[in-house]
This record gives C-alpha cells, sequence and structure tokens, in this order.
C-alpha cells in the first residue's frame, strides 16, 4: 500500500501552494500529489487561451516532473480519490490504489454545474473546466459557425469572445438581468454587455433556457419566451459546484463545501480543505463561503501547508476577500470586494471616460469597481483589508482613488 506523510488529493494552486509551505518547514516528510487529471498542473486561467489558440496545451504546465523531483513529491495522474476513511486514514482512488496518510490536504475543486434545462442530457454539450475541455471546444469549433452560451458569468464570456473572435455566431443566455451579476453593477456590466454586443454577440438577458433539442448537426435552444436560438455548438457555462460526491459517508462536515476553521482543519482528524472546495471565512460577514477564486486558494493552501507541517509562526487565515480583473476584447474591467453591494453601504459612482464605483460603509472601504480605468489591485484590496478611515480624506480619495490610496500606504507602511 502507497504512503505518505502528507497526501494532497488535487493538483492546482491550493495544492501547489500548501506543497511550497510544507517544504518549507518540513524538507524532509514524504509527500504525494493525486490528481485525476491527465496533465501536469495547470492553471484554469489558460483554458481561455488554449482554446483561441494563443496558448499550446503542451505549453501551459504550472510545474513539470523536473519541480515534483525536486520537490521529493511523488506526483501521481489520472488518479480520481473515490472515498476517504478518515478512521483508517486511507483514500481509495479509480485506479484502486489505497493511499495511507498521515496528514490528507483536499483541494479537490470544483466541476461544472448543469442547469435543470430539459433534454440538455440528451445532446452534445462542451464544458470549459479543464485543459481536455478546453482542447475539445477548440476541434469543435474548426467545424462550427455558430454557438450558444448558456451562461453570462466569466467562463461564459470569456468563451463567447474566444467564439466570436473565430468568426462564430455568438449568442450568450444569461438568466439574471446583467452579464457577471455577482461581480459587477448594473452600470458597468452594461459598458461590458455593449463590448459584446459590438462585436456581434447576441445577448439574451433575463432569459432562461426550457428545453434543448438536436436539430441537424446541431442543437436548438426554446427560451422562457418562446423565442428559439440554433447553434452548431452549445457550450454550457452555468456556474460550478465543489467536488465533494466522494465524500458521501466519509464523516466530514459538508454544507455548501467543505467546512473548515481559520487553519483550514476539517472536523475530521489530520484532514484539511483549501480553494474551491473548502467553505471558508468570509472577510466582509465573518461567515463561511465558497470564494472560487485563485488568490483565495493560494492564500487558502498555505495556510493549510503550514498548519500541516507544524508551522509554529502561522498566521490564521483573515478571510476570502472576492477579486476579479476581466480583460474583454483589449478591455478590462476590475472588481473587488462589495463591488456590487447596495444596501447599508453608500455608493459614489463616476463615468467621466471609464467607470469607476466606490462602495463605502463608515467611511471605509468595502467595495470597489472599475472598467476602462486604471486600478492596482493590491493597494485597493489593501485599503479594504486593513479597513483603513478613509474620513480625513474623503474627498480625495473620491476624486483620486489611487492615487490617494498609494500616498495612504505609503505612509502606513512606513
Amino acid at each position: 500500500m502507497p504512503e505518505a506523510k502528507y497526501l494532497l488529493v488535487g493538483s492546482s494552486h491550493a495544492a501547489l501552494e500548501a506543497l511550497r509551505a510544507i517544504r518549507q518547514v518540513d524538507g524532509e516528510g514524504s509527500v504525494a500529489m493525486v490528481t485525476q487529471d491527465a496533465h501536469p498542473p495547470y492553471s484554469p486561467t489558460v483554458l481561455p487561451y488554449v482554446v483561441s489558440g494563443r496558448s499550446k496545451a503542451d505549453r501551459v504546465s504550472l510545474r513539470d516532473g523536473d519541480f515534483f523531483a525536486a520537490e521529493g513529491c511523488t506526483f501521481v495522474p489520472r488518479s480520481r480519490a473515490v472515498s476517504l476513511d478518515a478512521g483508517r486514514k486511507r483514500v481509495t482512488l479509480s485506479t484502486g490504489d489505497v493511499w495511507s496518510y498521515e496528514k490528507l490536504l483536499l483541494a479537490t475543486g470544483s466541476a461544472p454545474a448543469i442547469p435543470p434545462v430539459r433534454g440538455l442530457d440528451t445532446v452534445k454539450i462542451h464544458v470549459l473546466r479543464s485543459l481536455d475541455d478546453a482542447l475539445a471546444l477548440r476541434a469543435a469549433m474548426g467545424t462550427a459557425h455558430s454557438a450558444v452560451v448558456l451562461g453570462g458569468g466569466l467562463v461564459g464570456l470569456h468563451a463567447a469572445e474566444n467564439l466570436a473572435e473565430a468568426g462564430l455566431s455568438v449568442s450568450v443566455i444569461e438568466m439574471q438581468g446583467q452579464v457577471l451579476p455577482g461581480y459587477f453593477d448594473a452600470k458597468a456590466s452594461r459598458r461590458i454587455e455593449d463590448a459584446f454586443g459590438s462585436h456581434g454577440v447576441r445577448l439574451f438577458l433575463g432569459r432562461r433556457a426550457t428545453s434543448v433539442v438536436s436539430q441537424d448537426d446541431g442543437v436548438a435552444v426554446t427560451l422562457d419566451d418562446g423565442r428559439i436560438v440554433e447553434a452548431d455548438l452549445l457550450l454550457v457555462a452555468a456556474g460550478v459546484k465543489p467536488v465533494v460526491d466522494w465524500l458521501a459517508g466519509s464523516g466530514i462536515t459538508l454544507d455548501r463545501g467543505i467546512v473548515v476553521d481559520d487553519t483550514m482543519r476539517t472536523n475530521l482528524p489530520d484532514v484539511w480543505a483549501a480553494g474551491d472546495v473548502a467553505q471558508a471565512r468570509d472577510f466582509a460577514s465573518g461567515e463561511t463561503a465558497l470564494i472560487g477564486i485563485i488568490p483565495t486558494a493560494v492564500e487558502q493552501g498555505r495556510t493549510a501547508g503550514r498548519d500541516m507541517a507544524g508551522d509554529s509562526y502561522l498566521r490564521p487565515y483573515e478571510g476570502g476577500l472576492p477579486v476579479n480583473t476581466y480583460r474583454f476584447f483589449g478591455r478590462v474591467a476590475l472588481s473587488i470586494g462589495q463591488a456590487a453591494a447596495s444596501d447599508g453601504v453608500e455608493v459614489t459612482e463616476n463615468e467621466a471616460g471609464g467607470y469607476r464605483r466606490i462602495v463605502m460603509a463608515d467611511d471605509r472601504l468595502v467595495g470597489y469597481a472599475s472598467v476602462d480605468e486604471p486600478f492596482d489591485v493590491g493597494i485597493i484590496g489593501e485599503l479594504i483589508r486593513r479597513r483603513v478611515d478613509l474620513g480625513p480624506v474623503r474627498d480625495d480619495f473620491l476624486a483620486r482613488p489611487l492615487e490617494t490610496g498609494r500616498r495612504l500606504m505609503s505612509e502606513g507602511w512606513r
């Protein structure tokens, strides 16, 4: 039976950062990383570029075999975890292998959520969550003339942009009244929507797909208002869900994801979780939440790894802060913190040139969004995390947020 002092299930940002953190504290303990993916680790953010052809699949790896050899880590691809026996400290894989561990990290990430649309299970669909998904979508684009995208979130819009730039006629169906509703307010979203419209992408906002049927070599999607959208290719990008089904019966506490404390520990002894699968503290509310972004995965993985290795200088996790930088058609939008909030906060907007939205509570910054404006994620993020009192410089900050923020941070750091 293979065994490891540290067994890491998953191979993306959270698991890789946990490995780095473990090795900073424990240079000798055996480590193994098992993953269902067939490829060396890569970032999901590269997938749209694989679809477009700007990045080659064999050149997107975050780490290679030499890295794992140097770190003394056994890398086990094509091996999906199927069950956890926490009492005996064993993880069974799809290959039939059973790994024993002393300490276990669950970093299995998330998988595409398939909406309950009638007929969707009877037609050919594409998703975009893995490198193989990206390669399959790119291959399908080569023979398609039109595409329908279910979902107007980040994944759906990235894909829609690539499909449109490849010459396909693209339609996006989003059940909310705007694109990117979880990240931007309506005014910011409208600028993004206008950009897609100017590039020929049809947006069906506030509309829901009710059924899908095969038609010739493609599909026909019926909307809740009776309209029918036809296409050669159908991409489902209706969100994601944490990969936790394999943990049924393990005794681990599950809610929307795996519930963890501020050191990423689960309720089971010697079991941690990090990344998209972990339901950890939210910075703004103090409640637990799923925040599926790379900076959060990295921070959680680092916290878990240090705690697993017994780092006496460990700083507890401060809470996740949503941060999204979205680039589209050569333009850029930023969303951080409670950027789309409206209740119990004060909102200041500026539409001179680009668009800027500043969200404050009690003279403290809690959210910021911009489209086509310069930004500094580090400065804005620090102002939010440090809960800096902006009352004394309020007018300057509202007029010149980045310049004022940089000055405040430089003074504070001194």
